[in-house]
């Protein structure tokens, strides 16, 4: 991808002045302010109608500009060398002396952190003197934003800039893995529960659906596209759009299709953007086909058995 350093540049000036601006990433466009800035964390919040309780996801370039701001281990390095940049979020110990806003964490001691893929928001981190918190840039509870103009259909002019980096490769958020004690799963996520228990070399707990929300993605409450969702559906109603992980034989104006041929990773990569487009269309609701619960298979469950909570 080629780097257009006009639109870095304008980014940065934003961000210096503690404005918030949306940026590409692999997983998802992102809502970014400075993480060490009371100001422009306050600002992320107040933009996407956001908890105060469900804590932000701050990315780094790489890991020596995260050595001053939390404490490592083993499984960390691991996890990081074979798996980064890339879908994953490492909830870590923040260092006693850390800058990052006491917003980002919710006055909590520990720290989401993240090193994004997309080449642009690469390249803005490393003209920056600070990490960034960026959460999803879409409203609380919503459907993520995968490109620039889901960004712009939810907040307009609200986001002062949004730095076009073309569609999210992988588009469902990152894999959230606790490393603090025993290693577990705190939201399913782009990488593969299975690749990072290879990785480890050990089983790996999964927790995320806590009483005490601990992780970005954690509410019953969330990706929703704003109309009813029902699920592992044979039988559609009226007026209602019938979404398949697989293209079939019958096709009609309300079916939409995650993939050709059932490719799990290409059906998580279309789901935002297909519950948008359903949205888009003015369907009372979606009845969703069964969708194999294994592999990324786990994570497009996860969104739409959350996003039915509505």
């Amino acid at each position: 991808m080629k780097i257009n350093l006009t639109n870095i540049k304008k980014a940065k000036k934003l961000l210096n002045k503690n404005e918030c601006v949306a940026i590409p990433t692999e997983t998802v466009y992102g809502l970014a302010g400075n993480a060490y800035s009371n100001q422009a964390c306050k600002k992320i919040f107040q933009l996407k109608k956001r908890p105060k309780n469900n804590p932000l996801i701050v990315h780094y370039l790489n890991y020596r500009k995260l050595e001053k701001d939390c404490n490592f281990n083993d499984n960390f390095l691991k996890l990081y060398k074979k798996f980064c940049p890339g879908p994953i979020t490492f909830i870590l110990d923040l260092k006693k002396n850390s800058k990052i806003s006491k917003i980002v964490t919710n006055n909590k001691s520990t720290l989401a952190v993240r090193f994004p893929k997309h080449p642009l928001t690469r390249c803005l981190l490393g003209k920056l003197s600070y990490p960034l918190a960026a959460p999803s840039a879409n409203l609380s509870s919503k459907v993520s934003a995968v490109n620039s103009n889901d960004v712009k259909e939810d907040f307009g002019k609200k986001v002062k800039f949004v730095l076009e980096g073309g569609r999210s490769s992988i588009g469902i958020e990152s894999t959230i893995v606790d490393l603090r004690n025993k290693p577990k799963i705190l939201r399913l996520g782009g990488l593969e529960i299975s690749s990072i228990q290879s990785a480890l070399n050990k089983k790996i707990q999964i927790n995320n659906n806590p009483s005490k929300v601990s992780a970005p993605g954690q509410y019953k409450l969330h990706y929703s596209p704003g109309i009813p969702i029902r699920l592992n559906v044979k039988k559609i109603k009226t007026n209602e759009a019938y979404l398949l992980i697989k293209k079939n034989k019958e096709t009609k104006s309300n079916y939409f299709f995650l993939s050709k041929t059932g490719n799990l990773k290409e059906a998580a990569k279309n789901l935002y953007s297909t519950l948008r487009k359903i949205r888009g269309k003015n369907y009372k609701s979606i009845a969703v086909s069964k969708i194999p619960n294994k592999g990324l298979g786990r994570t497009i469950n996860d969104r739409l058995i959350r996003a039915s909570k509505f």
